[in-house]
This record gives structure tokens, sequence and C-alpha cells, in this order.
């Protein structure tokens, strides 16, 4: 078990500093593309963070032997959200809070934000949520045509969001760092950008798998069934390279491309993950897929009351993560 504690650790590590790599590719990308900081963080950040989730709930669901790989792809699809509405919220603010002491009260307290951009991105997904859900109650022969509807919602999401110029737009923490495969290049070449960001996306991707891989040995260490295991830890190591990059935004006075990151992989959550469940399985919910339906729906009103006013508090995101906590202990009472 050390060794598997030691793995677990190594993993996080190599998924911290690969991310660090990953959002400096991924912003002299958006540069390059010439779209908004905004865009760049819910586009491309997230797509490219919850690819390899993504790719993990098709290959569960897809090829999976058993009853069981295709229900831990559909707890997975389920229990993403719910991390990034909460757990990532919460870490942003705790990341910005623990800034005060080399930026200033003011700035941990409350941050700039377009709020308006992220309370209509909360109520897109939660549009959307409440329909997967809502297809996951009920049994029908021609369920999985409609998962060419989340596709469908995705790809609308991408063009609103490429196309929006972004408004007040501001530049966040300066110019850009040098591009680490290119510190000493003021304008490095496409191909040495586009080297990096899929170079990082590629470690962060067998990284996370690691990762995930110990954390499934540490649930029955801890007596918990694999479907408890599943439900409980699973979404938080799938989820970790958006909160890592939240991490590393915030520290580097980006909380825009921080919150935008969380906001856009959310959206990915919501419809990519659930086209594939459609596609390959009966879609049917569980209790404890149910109870983190309920959570995540819970954790986006909180959030939509948090980003009612131009500025976030810090303190209110840490709040949500509570959430999380009571999700926890909730999934030892009702029958899985």
């Amino acid at each position: 078990m050390i060794w598997t504690f030691a793995l677990l650790i190594a993993a996080a590590g190599i998924i911290y500093l690969s991310c660090e790599t990953f959002v400096n590719g991924v912003e002299w990308l958006g540069q390059k593309l010439n779209i908004t900081q905004t865009a760049t963080g819910t586009i491309l950040a997230a797509f490219g963070t919850a690819l390899p989730e993504s790719v993990v709930t098709l290959v569960a669901v897809a090829f999976g032997g058993d009853d069981a790989h295709k229900e831990i792809g559909i707890g997975a699809a389920i229990g993403g959200p719910l991390a990034l509405s909460t757990i990532a919220y919460a870490v942003v603010g705790v990341a910005l809070l623990a800034t005060a002491a080399r930026a200033g009260r003011a700035r941990a307290g409350t941050v700039d934000a377009n709020t308006r951009r992220l309370r209509r991105d909360q109520l897109w997904f939660l549009a959307i949520f409440v329909a997967k859900i809502g297809l996951g109650l009920v049994v029908f022969h021609f369920k999985p045509l409609l998962g060419i509807a989340f596709l469908a919602a995705y790809a609308f999401y991408c063009w609103k969001e490429l196309s929006d110029d972004g408004g007040e737009e501001e530049t966040e923490g300066g110019d850009l760092e040098p591009l680490k495969l290119r510190p000493r290049d003021a304008n490095p070449a496409m191909v040495w950008i586009l080297l990096q960001t899929l170079g990082a996306l590629v470690v962060i991707f067998f990284a996370s798998h690691l990762f995930v891989q110990q954390i499934s040995a540490v649930g029955p260490w801890l007596g918990l069934s694999p479907q408890l295991t599943a439900v409980l830890f699973s979404p938080i190591a799938t989820e970790l390279p958006e909160i890592m990059n939240a991490i590393i935004w915030v520290r580097q006075g980006k909380e825009r491309l921080a919150l935008a990151n969380i906001s856009g992989a959310m959206m990915i959550q919501a419809t990519i993950p659930t086209a594939f469940g459609l596609f390959f399985t009966q879609w049917h919910l569980g209790a404890p897929s149910i109870l983190a339906a309920v959570m995540t729906m819970l954790a986006i009103l909180f959030l939509q009351w948090s980003f009612r006013a131009p500025q976030v508090k810090s303190r209110q995101l840490t709040h949500v993560g509570w959430l999380y906590a009571v999700f926890a202990a909730m999934l030892f009472v009702i029958p899985q």
C-alpha cells in the first residue's frame, strides 16, 4: 500500500507539472488563433483536459466486457459535473484566499469576472443536465438517437463562445509567459506551440490513468466496494487536470481563465460523455447517480447566486465544496 500511495503522489505531481506546460501552450494557441481569453479557457483548455476522461467513458461504455464497466462509464458521465461544480470551484476559492499574503486582501476577497457570461454558461449547463438526467429515468427504444442532440448542443455552445467578442474582455496577468519549449522566442511558430500543448496533454492522459488506477486500489483498502469507490473517488481523479489548471491560473493572477476552464469543462461533461452513454448503454440511472445529479443541480443554483454580482467572492466559492461532502456522506446511507 505504501507503493500505491507513492504512485498516487507521483502521478499528482506529474499532472500538475504537465498542466503548467499545457496551460502555457494553450494560452499561446489561443493568441495564435486570435480568440478571447474566455474562449481559450472554455473551449481550448477545457476540451484538451476533458478529452482523456471522455475517451475513458467511451471505452467503458462501448468496449466494456460487462455491465459493471458500463456502469462505471455512466457514473463518470454523472460524477464529472458534480466534481467540477463543487470541488473545482471550491479549490479556486481556496487558491484565491491563499494569494492574500502575496496580492493583498482586496484581491483575495473578491475577483473581477465576467459573471454575466458565467451565469449564462451555468444556465445552459443546467438545462442540458436536467435533460440528461430525465432521460436516465425513463426507458424507450429510440433513446440512443438522442445522443446526436447532445453532440449538436456542444457544437452550438462552441459556436456561441467563438462568436462572442468578449465584451469587456481584459488581459489578465500581463503578457504571456514565454513558451516553455522556446523560452527565448518572442513569437514561437505554431508547430512548437502544438508540440508543447499536445505533448503535455499526452502526459496528462497517462498520468491521470495512473492516478485513477491507484485510487481504485485505495478504495478496497479502505473497505469500500468497487461501485462506491468509482462513484466517490473516480470523478475527483478524472477531473484533476481541470482542478490543476485552475490552481495554476489563479497563481498566475488569471482568474477568468480558471473560471472559464471549469465552466467549459462542465459543458463538455454534460454533452459528450452523455452522448456516448446514450449510444452504447440503456442510460438508466441508479440511486447514487441520481443523488449526484441532485447535488450538482443544487451546486449550480448556489453558483448562480454567487455570480449575481460583477465580482466573485472567494469565500463563497469555497462553500460550494461542502455539497460534495454531503454527497459523500449520503452515499453510505442510500441503497446501492
